[in-house]
Order: C-alpha cells, then sequence, then structure tokens
C-alpha cells in the first residue's frame, strides 16, 4: 500500500473478488478509490460522500472526484450545488463539471431533475460503466463513490469492477 492509506493498512488486509486484472480495474489517472455505501437508501451516504471529497480536497490539499453512482435517485447536483450539464472532449468523453474543489460526475447532470429513470439491470450497468470509465477525470489522488443503496446486482458489479481501496 503506498501513499495516503499505508497507515490504515495494518487495520485489515485487502482482497479482490473481481476476474478482472488490476489494469482493468484502474479507472486512468485515479489514484485511490473510496465507496461510500449501505444496505439501506435514506440513511445519509451522499451526504458522507459530498462531505468527505470536500474535506479532502478543501483541507487535505488532495485531487478530488466524486461519481454519484446512485442512478435512481442522483442528489450530488443539488449538494454540490451543480445546476449544468457536462460538455464531452474530443475522444468523447464526458468533462466533469467542478465546484468546491471537487470534479463530479452524475446521472443528475444527464437527465431533467424531475424525469423519472425506469431502468432495468443493463440500461443502469452500463451507465454506471459510462460514468465511471468513460468521463475525462485528469489526475486525481482520490474518486469518492457514492454507492447506490441496497446490496444488488449494481452494489456488486460496481465493487467488483472497481479497484476499490477503501469503503465506508
Amino acid at each position: 500500500m503506498k501513499g495516503f492509506w499505508r497507515p490504515f493498512a495494518r487495520l485489515g488486509g485487502a482482497r479482490s473478488y473481481s476476474v478482472l486484472s488490476n489494469d482493468q480495474l484502474r479507472i486512468n489517472g485515479v489514484k485511490d478509490v473510496i465507496a461510500v455505501a449501505s444496505g439501506k437508501g435514506g440513511v445519509g451516504k451522499s451526504t458522507t460522500a459530498v462531505n468527505l471529497a470536500v474535506a479532502l480536497a478543501n483541507k487535505c490539499g488532495l485531487k478530488v472526484g466524486v461519481l454519484d453512482a446512485d442512478v435512481y435517485g442522483p442528489s450530488v447536483p443539488t449538494m454540490m450545488n451543480i445546476h449544468q450539464k457536462p460538455e464531452v472532449n474530443n475522444d468523447m468523453k464526458m468533462i466533469p463539471i467542478e465546484n468546491y474543489g471537487v470534479k463530479c460526475m452524475s446521472m443528475g447532470f444527464l437527465v431533467d431533475k424531475d424525469a423519472p429513470i425506469v431502468w432495468r439491470g443493463p440500461m443502469v450497468m452500463s451507465a454506471l460503466q459510462k460514468m465511471s470509465r468513460e468521463v475525462a477525470w485528469g489526475v486525481l489522488d482520490i474518486l469518492v463513490v457514492d454507492m447506490p443503496p441496497g446490496t444488488g446486482d449494481a452494489q456488486l458489479t460496481m465493487s467488483q469492477k472497481l479497484q476499490l481501496s477503501g469503503l465506508v
């Protein structure tokens, strides 16, 4: 373990349950990924994720991003006071929107605020794949992932397809 997480290494060993190699799990330019998760909705995951990201960026001076993986109830745009849609660069990657020193990506940027999202599993997984890997994150010390509530396919797949450095 390197860098920021070295003091926490003695708290427990890291295990990987993915069939993908470490190179396939990494997001280009992102050093560490922290997931904020819960088996239940409405417990403050988004609040924790946003406050953690802003504190790491502003108090610790780290380059931080937030991925709002809660496709059905994205709240990061409201919490981060962002009311615009992301642009796309020449490589056809979305450019995250920055506020409070944190780069953000959310389904809430891509759909109208009051529009219902009625998607089945494969559509959700495709959206999460695009929001994590098809975004021009640049160089980040930490990407905080606000996980969707519950313990279903979306949560398991996100945990397996991202090389998590930590989980809150």
